[in-house]
């Protein structure tokens, strides 16, 4: 099974390539690895890695644990193949390619890019600001296929791109479209030890980047997101 292994290390040389090592002899195959950051003599990595399905994870953690430095800030498992940079400019084409399905597109394909477990589109009342726990008020105008029903929604406004740990224990990253009350909330599920790690403020980003992008592209067409059905006439 493909798994993601997040780890804080130190920015020096030698460190990255002792990861590395230590991952191959826990039984890890390697298949790619993306930078998230470093800052401050520190750096975070995202190591996406083929994991043998009957070995024991904590092998690669106690591994992890003993380079001096090191931290590991999440395992969890990877849905479908690592992500290339050429992915979210083929997913957007996809949108524009065909806009009436368009948001559909977005939120069945962002789970796999981000290595999260589900997302929906959510619509917010346009008059939330006014009222108290807006949260509960918002409906779902889309789901992915392994969203739970109903979702748990944390609060979200249409303001801004962040991230959020929910009470349930849920790693969150919503991103609003700018129009119509919706926001696009990404989940990773944290059932079990180890536990994935929450969205990553590059992660946030290009989730934010990827709203706007597809807004752009089907414009009046969000108005009709979560709008109740037309009825035909007799």
């Amino acid at each position: 099974m493909l798994l993601r292994v997040r780890v804080t290390l130190p920015d020096r040389p030698g460190t990255l390539g002792q990861v590395a090592r230590t991952m191959g002899v826990s039984g890890a195959d390697i298949v790619q690895v993306v930078v998230l950051e470093r800052l401050g003599g520190r750096a975070v990595d995202d190591f996406t890695v083929v994991w043998p399905g009957a070995a024991r994870v904590e092998r690669l953690l106690a591994g992890l644990a003993a380079i001096p430095g090191v931290r590991v800030d999440g395992v969890w498992r990877a849905i479908g193949a690592p992500t290339t940079s050429g992915q979210d400019a083929e997913l957007l084409a996809q949108v524009a390619a065909n806009p009436v399905d368009g948001v559909a597109t977005l939120v069945d394909a962002v789970p796999g890019l981000l290595a999260a477990d589900w997302a929906v589109v959510a619509v917010v009342p346009v008059d939330w600001a006014a009222r108290t726990g807006a949260a509960g008020e918002a409906t779902v105008g889309y789901a992915s296929w392994r969203a739970p029903v109903p979702p748990p929604l944390p609060e979200v406004t249409p303001l801004r791109a962040r991230a959020i740990s929910t009470p349930g224990g849920a790693h969150v990253a919503v991103a609003p479209f700018g129009r119509a009350g919706l926001v696009l909330v990404v989940a990773r599920e944290c059932a079990g030890t180890p536990a994935a790690a929450a969205f990553h403020a590059t992660e946030v980003d290009r989730l934010a980047q990827l709203v706007r992008a597809a807004a752009v592209i089907l414009g009046d067409r969000l108005d009709l997101v979560g709008a109740p059905p037309v009825a035909a006439k007799p």
